[in-house]
């Protein structure tokens, strides 16, 4: 309690538990007002008893004049409540008012009672006291012209109960959530009112801020609270004409491009907005931009800027060097980070600079990657029906068991079922693998760091190779039109990770064409070998006739140039750094925040020196002695790995004159 005031009876009885009063009474008693050294007792008695009545023949010399021994001067008594050893000194963060007090019950003791506390105190602060109700004891303090509520648990003020020479009137840190039963009874005088961190929301408390309630308010704090609707809001306050500081800041409307703008222009009397001069040269800046209230964008914009990420492991130097039939491992590396969700037109709008997030293949996907796009069909012959319909038959009964399995897999992980590739009118494929073992490729490796949380979105970089410094070059603009949720993920602030995926890569190898009978593999030879035969006959007769190649050769040949085909794996992803961006500063009036993220170090000594290994046979041997001189004292017993690092800036976007405004509703006019 910064400044105190209140009533202590000689009975010690207080207010109700839970009252402005029963905490004014509970910090009176803990002064110990009426205790040694304050208030009578045998250490002052004799100066404010009455003397006993004796017959003046009965008094010997100088005897009324001769203090008692146990007594003490005052000035002694004073020394004992100021010294900061003494016992019965106060907390060195104890109020003027409170030293005040114990002085009085030192020198004036008989002061300390009912009559003066509501006659004399002007100011009363209870701060954090667990308050939760304003009793009518309120009304006994007959001068009290401040009164500081501060940081207690009121959701509710009983506007009759508030004393009508009260001046300065504040409730932050409370549970009100709203103004109207403050307007009851408002106090006429009022010239400070303070709301801020309360839950006020929504736009219809405009109608409680109006000069009918409130005509002498000179200053208004209704910060951090959730408040919408800036224009109801300020055309509300133009009726306050003696208004001159406001605090809006901390609110859903604040985060609009044009609050500050709108608002000064709006408001032509106000000297000072968040704590912010206004400045003529603003005033100028901002001129008529109240006109075009009703053209302007009601949507917040935020734009994230990701820059280089330092400090990255290269992974690719721990692993084995591939054979010819794989794997070929590749890693890339990016950063993610969660958003609010946006609407779908402006999630197109910002496609082109968001890469894509990970999603595994499903199993029916991943089984067309496998096949061959075109396999020449054969026409069995007559007797061969019989035999490729018992090994469909078999086929098919082997994959019975796990056919509605391997469905459900793949529409947890894809959204979609199993069947939705396949023709009608062709068998279903079997698989090429043990179900179980496909299966288990297609479930997602996700660290849960990677998951958004509810009602966010998770937006990522373009994949980048390893480098040492890694840049992203990334920009994305948010546009936000429902600011509530808005302010709340701002107060939580958003997850920045850095994401390193490991893919394997496999060569498709083309199933060979199964013949039932073994009697047509043998036919195939022989027609092979008189095909051969006969094309080498006709090389013969065709050679010096010409010398370019035909289209049927061309083609053969790019065919075999062609890369082989290959099919990946479900990347692995491993999160090398995850960490929490506060965002509040912009809720708080910074136009934007940037900031460095360190993830501690992920390198290691070996991996350095084989990082180095490999890119040193890379170079000519002139460079490579150069850089081998320049980087080898790197690997010595002051061996400092860089930490894994990653640059994040997010600003608030912020309309700065009406020029600028004017373009904005421009641009927006001819997109639309």
């Amino acid at each position: 309690m910064a400044a105190d005031a209140g009533s202590e009876s000689g009975s010690g009885s207080g207010g109700a538990p839970g009252t402005v009063s029963a905490a004014v009474s509970e910090h009176l008693r803990r002064l110990c007002l009426r205790e040694f050294p304050c208030g009578i007792g045998s250490w002052n008695r004799s100066r404010f008893l009455p003397p006993k009545p004796r017959a003046w023949k009965e008094l010997g010399p100088g005897e009324e004049k001769a203090p008692g021994a146990e007594e003490e001067p005052v000035e002694a008594l004073l020394g004992l409540v100021r010294g900061p050893q003494s016992p019965w000194a106060l907390p060195e963060d104890s109020s003027a008012e409170d030293r005040f007090l114990r002085e009085l019950a030192i020198r004036s003791p008989t002061m300390i009672r009912d009559t003066f506390f509501y006659a004399y105190f002007r100011s009363l602060r209870v701060v954090d006291k667990q308050v939760s109700q304003v009793d009518k004891d309120l009304l006994k303090f007959l001068r009290l012209e401040e009164l500081v509520l501060s940081a207690n648990r009121i959701k509710e003020v009983e506007a009759a109960n508030l004393p009508p020479t009260l001046k300065v009137l504040e409730l932050y840190g409370n549970e009100l959530t709203s103004m109207e039963c403050l307007c009851a009874h408002p106090p006429p005088g009022l010239r400070h009112l303070g709301l801020g961190q309360n839950q006020l929301r929504g736009p219809s408390e405009s109608l409680y801020v109006t000069a009918s309630h409130w005509p002498n308010l000179v200053s208004l704090d209704l910060g951090f609270n959730d408040l919408t609707g800036l224009q109801a809001m300020v055309t509300a306050l133009r009726s306050l004409g003696r208004l001159r500081l406001l605090v809006l800041q901390g609110n859903p409307l604040a985060l609009l491009p044009h609050y500050r703008g709108f608002t000064v222009d709006s408001l032509a009397r106000l000297c000072v907005l968040d704590d912010v001069t206004v400045s003529p040269h603003e005033r100028h800046q901002f001129r008529g931009l109240a006109q075009q209230g009703e053209l302007l964008a009601q949507e917040a914009q935020l734009m994230v800027t990701i820059g280089n990420i330092r400090g990255v492991v290269d992974s690719s130097v721990l692993d084995p060097e591939p054979g010819p039939e794989g794997p070929f491992v590749t890693y890339s590396y990016y950063v993610t980070y969660d958003f609010l969700e946006e609407e779908e037109a402006e999630a197109k709008e910002y496609s082109e600079v968001l890469a894509e997030i990970v999603k595994p293949l499903s199993n029916t996907e991943l089984l067309e990657e496998e096949v061959p796009e075109e396999v020449p069909e054969e026409v069995p012959e007559e007797g061969t029906e019989e035999g490729t319909e018992e090994d469909m038959a078999e086929g098919s009964l082997e994959s019975v068991d796990t056919t509605e399995q391997a469905e459900s897999e793949s529409s947890v992980i894809s959204g979609r079922s199993g069947r939705s590739g396949r023709s009608g009118h062709s068998p279903p494929k079997p698989p090429s693998t043990d179900s179980g073992e496909e299966l288990a490729k297609l479930r997602p490796r996700m660290d849960p760091r990677l998951c958004p949380a509810l009602g966010t979105a998770l937006f990522s970089t373009e994949h980048k190779p390893w480098a040492d410094i890694i840049a992203c070059s990334y920009e994305a603009r948010h546009g936000v039109k429902d600011l509530g949720p808005l302010k709340a993920f701002l107060l939580a602030g958003t997850t920045v990770t850095v994401v390193e995926e490991k893919t394997l890569s496999w060569p498709v190898v083309t199933p060979p064409t199964d013949s039932p009978l073994a009697a047509k593999k043998g036919k195939g030879a022989n027609d092979k070998k008189k095909d051969k035969d006969k094309k080498d006959k006709d090389r013969k007769d065709q050679k010096g006739k010409a010398e370019e190649p035909s289209k049927e050769r061309k083609a053969s040949q790019r065919k075999r140039d062609a890369p082989k085909e290959l099919r990946q794996d479900p990347p692995v992803l491993q999160v090398l750094g995850s960490g929490l961006v506060a965002l509040e500063p912009l809720l708080a009036g910074e136009p934007v925040v940037s900031t460095v993220c360190n993830f501690g170090v992920v390198r290691t000594q070996e991996s350095d020196r084989l990082t180095f290994a490999r890119d040193s046979k890379k170079i000519k041997k002139g460079a490579k002695k150069e850089r081998t001189k320049s980087v080898a004292p790197v690997f010595e017993s002051d061996y400092q790995p860089e930490p894994l690092t990653v640059e994040v800036e997010i600003q608030l976007g912020q309309i700065r004159s009406t020029e600028e405004a004017l373009r904005a509703i421009a641009n927006s006019a001819r997109a639309e």
